[in-house]
């Protein structure tokens, strides 16, 4: 790691949420269904990654915006996880609940996102200046949703901020919110498989045509691209090399924290100086590990010890 930047992480958490975990026999059609377990988890992409790097035992600032009862339920779900670094800025409203519904027969994943309260200009505004202030010349993590009233350039508009205050930007994001973020030329982008395909509009059905579609992106200035591919495992390419990892077989429970699990191992690896294969070795296992957990729970730090994971790390040349 070059020695002008500093490895503070900051994590802009714009859009937490209070995730609820169902787990369910069959959905009926206009039918009641009884539930065989409920669990209520903190969840929200940004809330995620920070506890996901807690977890790798790295220190994290954490800058979110809390709504209403939900929001303090989801404080009280987060206990002391994040520490005394996160800085909780209070918005009319109420923090979104999001559901997570896992049928049994046949094996199905469904998912309901909600929008999140509306903020206001002037908390907006100090709570970019609290991330920025926190991710000084470090790392400034900017992943998921934006709730109503904030434009679709705002993550752009950061991390050019960041950079510019010699920072490190990472995004994680879709749509319009990721495609202008791009044009700022963070130092990290992750993406899913289906991202990477609406936003270079392209089918991409092997391993190859994924790295070759992952290599036009990166090469409009984004310095590192992870593509996570969920059973496939993920790619990850810099300037100059590109890698696969195959993912570890393990019995899915959820996908839910997949992709913020992996981010989350991608940066802790880069924060120690790792290079691509390390960072992509450490990020796909904490992935995996996620996905063998029921509703919205994160790996744990014993699974990511583990050192027999069946892993194939391959040179793409690409």
């Amino acid at each position: 790691m070059t020695s002008t930047y500093s490895n503070s992480v900051t994590v802009f958490a714009l859009n937490p949420a209070v995730d609820i975990g169902y787990e369910l026999p069959q959905l009926i059609a206009d039918r009641k269904v009884q539930a065989d377990t409920t669990a209520y988890h903190p969840g929200g992409n940004g809330i995620n990654v920070a506890l996901a790097l807690t977890k790798l035992g790295v220190s994290i600032y954490c800058c979110s915006v809390i709504g209403g009862e939900s929001g303090d339920l989801l404080l009280r779900l987060l206990g002391d996880a994040l520490g005394s670094n996160h800085k909780i800025f209070r918005v009319a409203g109420e923090t979104r609940l999001n559901a997570t519904l896992l049928q049994k027969h046949p094996p199905t994943q469904y998912e309901v996102a909600s929008q999140g309260p509306e903020i206001p200009a002037k908390v907006l505004s100090d709570l970019d200046e609290c991330f920025l202030a926190g991710c000084a010349s470090g790392y400034g993590i900017l992943t998921g949703s934006i709730p109503p009233g904030v434009p679709d350039d705002h993550y752009q508009r950061l991390v050019e901020r960041i950079q510019g205050q010699g920072g490190r930007a990472v995004v994680d994001a879709h749509g319009d919110l990721l495609q202008k973020a791009i044009e700022a030329q963070p130092y990290l982008v992750r993406v899913n498989n289906y991202v990477l395909e609406m936003t270079t509009r392209q089918r991409l059905d092997d391993i190859e045509a994924v790295a070759r579609a992952a290599r036009e992106l990166q090469q409009r200035g984004i310095g590192k691209l992870c593509v996570s591919l969920g059973a496939r495992g993920a790619v990850l390419l810099d300037e100059v090399n590109s890698y696969h990892c195959t993912a570890p077989r393990v019995r899915v429970l959820s996908t839910v924290g997949c992709g913020d699990a992996l981010l989350g191992g991608l940066l802790a690896a880069d924060l120690r100086g790792e290079q691509l294969p390390e960072m992509l070795r450490l990020g796909v296992i904490c992935g995996s590990a996620t996905a063998a957990h029921p509703g919205t729970l994160l790996f744990t730090p014993e699974e990511v010890e583990q050192p027999d994971y069946d892993l194939e790390l391959t040179a793409l040349n690409i």
